[in-house]
């Protein structure tokens, strides 16, 4: 009350100074712009470690999974799996995808984001271990519980993003998604060094993932209570988008089907056709890995350049020529020299880049988080359930044709419907209706 009284007693001293600030107003000034700088602090603190947990989320969504193509020729000897049966081994997870990503959205809404990702984590690390179990049962009960988990993931992180780095939601879908593919390469290569290791064989290859997995669900124990905290504050109520009834986001759902397709599909079958053509298994395991990695520039660089225009069909055209030209190349080379590797290094960028610019679109085609959400969920519904179909369909073209060729036709082919629809996604449009906006998004036509 003192300090209150001297403020008002030194403005009144100052009146006869007009234009000049009164003593009590440069303090208060000073502590406005001190609290500012506390509350910018805190919040740059919290939205550096929202993206280290983002991070190490994205390190679990496709690792458990990328880990087993190496070692699928061991699993289906091990087993006696048919061709068909070991490519199970991945339609079941995008099955388990494709069934949880339209419940993730209303997951999201009743407990929160934060805690069902976390969740999301503790399914895997479940997975992981029952899937590394010495029963052969398990191995697919395993695969579901994985999938359950990686599908929470991949619907929430693109809204978590859209949400806290709305202005710089490419850059982030940058760095989430280069983390994603980074450690995904990393489980190609391991695997077959860590099968080869005593003690672990392909069930340990496997099994080690739960470490990642762990850390994951530890370090984003911080956000649940952010979360919590959050979720006590009363928000108004946004209308929710209707994507269902829009052709644009069937547009980018297809596409998100298509390229998964591209990905699944290598990640479980380009070992063996390697091996197939001669190339040792650990080699092959380390050329699935390169084929992952050297897209890592182009999954950052993509969503970045994507989102500084409001199209991005230029784009997409040249990302979709670079898959063309991949599969064509093995399609018509039939060995494993240098070419092989320039095929697969194509295969590699254009499949990362098509990745993370179906990522951005969640973003781009949407104007608020809410929306984010249901567009990721239902991209995530219908994508993964076209992308279920790749890997056990190639295994059976595989197993009726004796050979590769026909199954790289199919590929080609997928690539080509993938670009079509691919190049519609990158319009300049919204899936949402005009009336339903946030006050702080950009505003724009809406072409549902």
């Amino acid at each position: 009350m003192k300090n209150t009284s001297n403020r008002e007693n030194n403005a009144m001293l100052d009146l006869d100074r007009p234009g000049v600030p009164s003593e009590s107003e440069r303090e208060l000034a000073l502590e406005q712009a001190q609290e500012r700088e506390r509350a910018e602090k805190a919040k740059r603190g919290r939205l550096l470690w929202l993206a280290v947990g983002i991070v190490l989320i994205a390190a679990n969504l496709r690792g458990a999974l990328t880990a087993v193509g190496p070692v699928v020729g061991r699993i289906k000897d091990d087993l006696a799996l048919s061709g068909a049966g070991a490519g199970m081994l991945t339609t079941l997870g995008l099955l388990a995808f494709a069934v949880i990503s339209p419940a993730a959205p209303k997951l999201s809404r009743r407990y929160g984001a934060e805690n069902t990702l976390l969740v999301g984590m503790a399914l895997i690390t479940v997975g992981v271990i029952v899937r590394a179990a010495p029963y052969s049962a398990l191995l697919f009960a395993g695969t579901v519980l994985i999938g359950i988990g990686i599908g929470l993931g991949n619907v929430l992180v693109p809204a978590l993003i859209k949400r806290d780095f709305a202005n710089r939601a490419g850059l982030m879908t940058g760095i989430y998604s280069v983390a994603l593919t980074l450690v995904a390469g990393i489980a190609s290569g391991v695997s077959i060094p860590i099968a080869d290791a005593p003690g672990f064989g392909w069930r340990g290859a496997l099994g080690v993932w739960g470490l990642a997995s762990t850390l994951a669900m530890i370090a984003w124990l911080p956000q649940v209570s952010r979360g919590r905290r959050e979720r006590g504050v009363s928000r108004p109520v946004v209308a929710s988008a209707r994507p269902w009834r829009s052709p644009l986001a069937w547009q980018v759902s297809l596409f998100m089907g298509f390229q998964s397709i591209i990905f699944y599909v290598n990640v479980t079958w380009l070992p063996e056709l390697l091996q197939d053509r001669g190339m040792s298994p650990g080699t092959a395991g380390w050329m699935l890995s390169l084929m992952q990695i050297i897209g890592l520039p182009a999954n950052f660089l993509a969503p970045v350049l994507a989102a500084r225009r409001p199209s991005q069909r230029g784009i997409m055209a040249i990302v979709m020529t670079m898959l063309l030209v991949g599969y064509g190349g093995l399609l018509l080379d039939a060995g494993t020299g240098p070419l092989t590797v320039a095929w697969v290094l194509l295969i590699g960028v254009g499949a990362g880049a098509s990745f993370s610019l179906c990522l951005v679109f969640f973003s781009l085609r949407t104007r608020t988080a809410s929306e984010a959400t249901e567009l990721s969920g239902m991209a995530q519904f219908v994508g993964y359930l076209v992308a279920a179909v790749g890997p056990a369909f190639i295994g059976f073209i595989h197993d009726r044709s004796g050979g590769w060729q026909t199954p790289l036709v199919v590929m080609v082919v997928v690539v080509a419907l993938a670009a079509l629809f691919g190049l519609g996604s990158s319009r300049a449009a919204y899936v949402s209706s005009a009336s339903v906006s946030a006050p702080n998004d950009s505003t724009g036509a809406d072409t549902k």
